[in-house]
């Protein structure tokens, strides 16, 4: 019988590289740990690095230096069907002549589970995702959504204490996806697994996760909760990469504690919370969300002029489109509390933000 050798369902990944070529590295010393029962989602760019740490985690794929490590113990010598772990792929990977039944039961008879057993956990693995009454069907006659329901049931039939999710929603549509989202969540809260999800869909990655891995070039730029990774990104690409966000260029003056002082492309001063900016003389550049930026109001050290260039009602919100300091993409969310927005295009009026909110971060 294939041992579950995954204990605990913790990961580590210590000191892991990976090249094709002997030459390019697509994964650069990567160390993470995972803890048991954690969901945690790598994001990031196509040829980022991510797909690549699942496919070595998952066996598919092998390490070219460093160690994997699932229980604390190290797997690299491991087969996949040795592993113990659950996959869920993009294309679901059910057998097309087996019934839903017969495709939940084969990892199960390749285990060599009695019959009786077996047909407990493929009823209890249904159950779970809401397809008991499909348990005849063939794949072919079930909906996208359906088959992907399927496709998670038969990663958690035996009992795997950690289940890898390679972008499982990217075949289905907008209304489905957001719903299997809530559905895999609340999952894996219920189960307690450990869940390692990997997408480029920023929004999914904050929806679900506890933590969220953001790649890029074979790093991990920044691990952090969803809010830390929204509210303060650590460097430039992570700000850019996660959510909307304004960008202006500068270099610093002065810093002060974690005040830094930011001369601008247009001679403007401005100040900025010094989270990445480097030294005096450094070039920065600074970033501050749509909805952190204020229309009208009290002017105040972060005020300035801004031109309307744009306006698009969008129900909730009001998408302002600006020239602010000479960047015509300034975008300013103004909520439509009033029911109506007092701003015309090509009028020009003014915007703050608070030296809070405007972080300074690498060129």
């Amino acid at each position: 019988m294939a041992a579950n050798i995954s204990g605990d369902g913790s990961v580590v990944f210590d000191r892991v590289q990976k090249s094709y070529d002997g030459e390019v590295l697509v994964v650069k010393d990567l160390n993470l740990k995972i803890d048991k029962g954690e969901f945690v989602t790598m994001l990031g760019p196509s040829g980022s690095g991510k797909s690549t740490c699942l496919m070595m985690l998952a066996g598919f794929e092998t390490a070219t230096h460093g160690d994997i490590l699932l229980g604390g113990r190290p797997i690299n010598n491991i087969p996949p069907h040795k592993r113990g772990i659950g996959m869920v792929f993009q294309n679901y990977a059910l057998f097309p002549h087996m019934t839903v039944g017969e495709n939940l039961s084969f990892p199960l008879e390749v285990r060599k589970m009695g019959k009786s057993d077996r047909e407990a956990k493929v009823k209890h693995a249904l159950d779970m995702v809401q397809m008991g009454d499909f348990i005849d069907r063939r794949p072919a006659q079930l909906s996208g959504g359906q088959q992907q329901r399927i496709a998670l049931a038969r990663a958690l039939v035996f009992d795997a204490e950690l289940v890898l999710m390679d972008e499982p929603l990217g075949a289905l549509d907008k209304q489905l996806r957001e719903h299997m989202q809530y559905e895999i969540k609340h999952i894996h809260e219920n189960l307690g697994i450990t869940v390692v999800y990997v997408t480029h869909d920023q929004s999914e990655a904050l929806t679900m996760s506890d933590r969220v891995a953001v790649f890029d070039d074979g790093i991990i730029q920044q691990l952090s909760t969803p809010e830390a990774l929204y509210e303060r990104p650590e460097n430039a690409f992570v700000a850019q990469f996660i959510g909307e966000n304004n960008t202006l260029s500068g270099v610093v003056k002065a810093i002060k504690g974690d005040a830094a002082t930011i001369k601008l492309g247009d001679g403007t001063v401005t100040e900025a919370l010094a989270v990445k900016c480097g030294d005096v003389g450094n070039k920065t550049t600074l970033s501050i969300r749509p909805e952190r930026v204020t229309v009208g109001g009290k002017k105040t050290k972060n005020s300035t002029d801004a031109k309307v260039l744009e306006l698009i009602y969008l129900g909730d919100h009001i998408r302002c489109r600006m020239n602010v300091h000479g960047n015509e993409d300034f975008i300013v969310k103004v909520p439509n509390s009033a029911g109506h927005t007092h701003l015309s295009v090509g009028e020009t009026t003014t915007v703050s933000w608070n030296k809070e909110d405007c972080r300074a971060l690498d060129a």
